[in-house]
């Protein structure tokens, strides 16, 4: 799986198959990456809407890859 940590944006999640978890709720999204929110202002949290564009989020880049045993 790679994380990448966009500038000024949210998180980029790859990989083949993803499980959300909210409280009770359980899906599964079969989608070769998902955006996730990292300003905290997203109306469809934790998934980015593109809010962090009007609010000035400003943060760095970067990347994390987890390799599986």
């Amino acid at each position: 799986m790679r994380l990448e940590f966009l500038e000024n944006g949210p998180i980029r999640v790859e990989g083949e198959r993803f499980t959300l978890r909210v409280g009770d709720k359980e899906e599964v999204l079969e989608k070769p990456r998902v955006f996730l929110c990292r300003c905290g202002a997203s109306g469809n949290k934790p998934f980015c809407d593109g809010t962090h564009k009007r609010t000035g989020f400003q943060a760095p880049g970067g990347t994390l890859e987890v390799e599986g045993d």
